[in-house]
């Protein structure tokens, strides 16, 4: 899976949320540095390119969806996050978040609790 740039990414988001639109129903879902609409397109057609969104023609004017869903990209990128950054290790990964306070002791446990469900 090729990575997405940052705007690219955040028009996915649209995508996903909206499953199926045209460039204007993208535009109007953006709130902030609002592209402009041809701008906006060349991204789409970019991600098309890159195989995360298809498309059905109606004319000259195209509805585009997304081929690759919400959660097969989290789970790629999360792979590759805990790979370049965490050693591989889920572990190194739990830690890190634990020494910056970004994980609290009770969601440890929960998180424990739902891997004692699973084994």
């Amino acid at each position: 899976m090729e990575k997405l740039t940052n705007k690219e990414e955040g028009i996915m988001h649209v995508l996903w949320k909206l499953e199926k639109a045209f460039v204007k129903d993208v535009l109007a879902e953006i709130k902030e540095d609002k592209p402009h609409y041809n701008t906006l397109s060349t991204i789409i057609r970019k991600l098309e390119n890159k195989g995360y969104v298809g498309y059905n023609a109606y004319g000259k004017t195209h509805q585009y969806y997304p081929i690759v869903t919400k959660e097969a990209y989290r789970s790629g990128f999360m792979n590759t996050a805990i790979d370049n950054y965490f050693n591989n290790s889920y572990k190194n990964m739990v830690s890190f978040f634990a020494k910056e306070e970004k994980i609290s002791v009770k969601e440890l446990k929960e998180i424990i609790d739902l891997i004692e469900k699973n084994n």
